[in-house]
């Protein structure tokens, strides 16, 4: 870790430690010890500093508790791993977790009906407003990440042996999903080019109906897959299911929060999202959004009574177990809320940043893209069968060659060891980021002999 990221670190750490300092004092001020223990780490603040100045000093701290390395992959490096580039925090969440990071922080002014979505201070129920308008929903809750979206909305429509149709790239949280609420799984094959169609929505519902006899309770398909990122005709499939009166569920893992998504345009009764995969929020979290036609049975309070006590609690939504994300989790997704509602208005350029980059790759022969390309999404599975895994047959390091010249140049990211098939992924790069990202491919290609079309 280089002296200045490391020094930064224990700065930060430092500022912790004299917060702790005011925790464990009396509201009317420190007294003689706390002030002495104050004084003490200001100077070891004001000494770390120094050394961060001027780029000098030795390591103080390299585990968090004694177990936990420090986590430098985002300042040190360009991270191109598939899952992560979206999910990077802003500097506001990152302060908002250091400020909210309190277990139950959101619930300090929780009064009736004691229920997260209904919070005003911080604004918790504003922004479920916003989450609403920002995907154009009528009504939105927040989840603990995309798959307790799918849960609430497959345990809300699906009955056992229900069958309910899903993509054959679906991501397996859609399989567990339709599995825990006794659900079967029906999948859409795909075209030529690894995309789920209307077509072959339609014909599937159609196969489905014949050989059971059941109309599917729920089509659930991904506007952009896990495993290509290919686009899928979400809206063509959207209108397929209306017009076997099936309710449509938007998998919007990896487009809520980079690109534009506007639900009811795309005929979506549910959208689902992934704060910590493409919001800029901390992990777990997510969004689910609703029309108001599905509301009342999506987010349909509890009737149960207790047969002793009589207790009810009927304000309590049942598919969210009362109340979802609290503390940092949710005050993350918060703060970076701003600049995500910003960020989706530059996804063409995040799109040209990614066939940037691919073109470069292809340019070195032997490589292929096994995504449609060009590109629509920043996300892109490539083939190097023909190129990397050449050096790798032979090299010493086998596969782990491309990771240790990838990680000399400061990128990280790749599988480490694969060098036949695997994702990245540039989204939030710079294109001074870019640009490096590909001059280092080219120039370990390079090095290895393996030819670059100009």
């Amino acid at each position: 870790m280089s002296i200045r990221v490391q020094k930064t670190f224990e700065a930060l750490f430092a500022l912790e430690d004299l917060r702790e300092i005011f925790r464990g004092s009396l509201p009317t001020g420190l007294d003689e010890e706390e002030e002495k223990a104050f004084r003490a780490k200001i100077a070891d603040l004001k000494s770390i500093i120094a050394e961060l100045e001027e780029d000098r000093g030795t390591p103080r701290t390299t585990m968090i508790a004694d177990t936990i390395p420090l986590r430098s992959r985002e300042e040190e490096y360009i991270n191109i791993q598939p899952i992560q580039a979206a999910g990077r925090l802003t500097p506001e969440a990152r302060k908002a977790l250091i400020s909210y990071g309190d277990g139950y922080s959101t619930c300090d002014a929780c009064r009736k009906p004691f229920r997260l979505d209904k919070i005003t201070k911080p604004s918790i129920a504003a922004f479920h407003e916003d989450l609403a308008k920002f995907v154009n929903m009528d009504q939105a809750r927040v989840v603990p990440g995309a798959r307790r979206g799918f849960q609430a909305v497959a345990s809300t429509l699906v009955s056992k042996g229900d069958p309910v149709i899903v993509s054959a790239l679906a991501h397996y949280t859609e399989f567990l999903a339709v599995e825990e609420a006794g659900g079967v799984v029906k999948e859409v094959p795909l075209d030529a080019g690894n995309r789920v169609t209307a077509d072959a929505t339609a014909e599937k519902i159609e196969e489905v109906v014949r050989e059971s006899g059941k109309t599917p309770a729920l089509v659930m398909i991904d506007h952009y897959d896990y495993q290509f990122a290919n686009q899928h005709d979400v809206r063509g499939i959207a209108k397929v299911a209306h017009q076997y009166d099936i309710p449509f569920l938007y998998n919007g893992a990896y487009t809520v929060g980079v690109m534009p998504v506007d639900g009811k345009a795309i005929g979506a009764d549910f959208v689902v999202g992934s704060g910590h995969k493409s919001m800029a929020s901390v992990a777990p979290s997510g969004v689910l959004a609703t029309t108001d036609e599905w509301a009342p049975k999506v987010l349909r309070t509890t009737a149960m009574v207790g047969d002793v006590t009589n207790r009810k609690f009927g304000i309590k939504e049942v598919e969210m177990l009362g109340c979802t994300l609290m503390g940092g989790t949710l005050l993350s997704m918060m703060a970076s809320f701003p600049a995500v509602k910003e960020r989706v208005n530059h996804w063409d350029e995040e799109v040209k940043k990614s066939n940037y980059f691919i073109d470069a790759l292809l340019a070195i022969e032997g490589s292929k893209v096994l995504s449609e390309y060009p590109r629509k999404h920043t996300l892109t599975k490539v083939d190097t069968t023909g190129s990397f895994d050449a050096v790798a047959a032979t090299h010493k390091r086998r596969g782990f060659f491309l990771s240790d010249e990838l990680s000399k140049r400061g990128i990280v990211g790749e599988f480490a060891g694969a060098t036949r098939t695997w994702k990245l992924n540039t989204y939030g790069l710079s294109w001074k980021q870019v640009r490096y990202l590909a001059e280092a491919f080219q120039e370990i290609a390079a090095k290895y002999d393996l030819p670059i079309t100009t």
